[in-house]
């Protein structure tokens, strides 16, 4: 476990990375004690200092939502991150890839809610509840540290979230069958990935129950408005300078993303 000096070190890093948008070594080598805790105090750490700074949270992004992912890291539960307000992209907008270190594309759902959820002891059927739509969402991630990394490097790097992109029709979470809706990711007109929602957690609602709980044991509550991504259930798709996608969600239509050098 890190003391307090050595979480704030790693926190200014962490920041100094992504503004000179050059990656730094891995926080796992240079703090070999470095622990679960720490690694989200550290995520925490680097949003108050960009908070202060006049950056706005609109919501969280929910990672590692599969059990094959989770036994690949060697952890039990799914992780988090901050969304802040300008990692928001149109659908059909053009990044540059030169901003980022290595980005890839994951698809998911994104929950928008329209009251406070509280924890601990939220279910689905809160969550449900408490949310005005869900609409189609492409979390762009990215690492501001070498790869590959362990998972305290991922989770002090923010849950790797570096961008969302949301499009489509939004529908009310009553209204369909949120388990079984399915996405086919083209890149390049070529048909890459295809996956349903159920393979987050079972039900992608179940993300979010677990996130408001989490963050109910640290004394902070989910607001309404905020965007939360409930994890991806497709694998994460690298992008490069020219490559272009588009997701088609079969009935909640589809999101074009771009990338320029």
């Amino acid at each position: 476990m890190l003391n307090e000096t050595l979480r704030q070190e790693a926190a200014h890093q962490l920041l100094q990375a992504e503004r000179i948008g050059k990656p730094l070594p891995r926080l796992s080598d240079t703090y070999p004690e470095m622990d679960i805790e720490d690694a989200y105090d550290v995520q925490l750490k680097v949003v108050a200092m960009k908070v202060e700074a006049g950056a706005r949270v609109r919501g969280y992004k929910i990672g590692l939502t599969s059990k094959a992912m989770q036994d690949a890291v060697g952890i039990s539960e799914p992780d988090f991150g901050h969304l802040f307000e300008d990692m928001f992209h149109a659908d059909g907008a053009r990044l540059s890839a030169s901003r980022y270190h290595a980005p890839r594309l994951e698809v998911e759902l994104a929950f928008v809610l329209n009251r406070r959820l509280k924890g601990p002891g939220v279910t689905v059927s809160d969550v449900l509840s408490a949310t005005e739509h869900v609409v189609p969402a492409l979390e762009l991630i990215d690492s501001r540290t070498v790869l590959p990394r362990k998972f305290v490097d991922t989770l002090a790097d923010n849950a790797a979230s570096a961008g969302v992109v949301m499009g489509g029709r939004p529908v009310r979470p009553m209204d369909v069958d949120l388990r079984w809706l399915g996405a086919v990711v083209y890149k390049n007109a070529v048909i890459e990935d295809s996956g349903m929602s159920a393979a987050v957690l079972g039900h992608p609602a179940n993300g979010v129950a677990w996130l408001a709980n989490r963050l109910g044991e640290r004394g902070v509550c989910l607001e309404p408005g905020q965007v939360l991504l409930g994890g991806s259930f497709t694998r994460p798709l690298a992008a490069a300078a020219g490559d272009i996608f588009h997701v088609d969600y079969g009935p909640l239509g589809g999101i074009a993303v771009g990338f320029t050098e």
